[in-house]
């Protein structure tokens, strides 16, 4: 089981800030999980896409979409952020 943590806009289009799942065989990289996260329904559909700009870390580290994410425990999703 993996849990999954979602961020600002990305948790009030999904309308929950975390959940625990079981991936699915066959999912190996974070591009991989962001496409799969398009097909679990309207709302995951309406938060991430466009999958390019999702930010993604993997046990609190951030992580590109080529990543790996076996062994991940915590995968967490957020907006592009800005700051000043």
């Amino acid at each position: 089981m993996t849990k999954l943590v979602y961020f600002a806009w990305v948790r009030e289009r999904v309308g929950k800030a975390d959940e625990t799942v079981a991936l699915p065989a066959g999912l190996v990289t974070v591009a991989d999980l962001l496409a799969w996260q398009q097909t679990r329904g309207e709302e995951y559909a309406h938060a991430f896409a466009p999958a390019s700009v999702i930010r993604v870390a993997l046990d609190r580290r951030h992580a590109a979409h080529d990543a790996p994410i076996a062994g991940a425990g915590e995968i967490a999703f957020f907006p592009p952020m800005t700051g000043g």
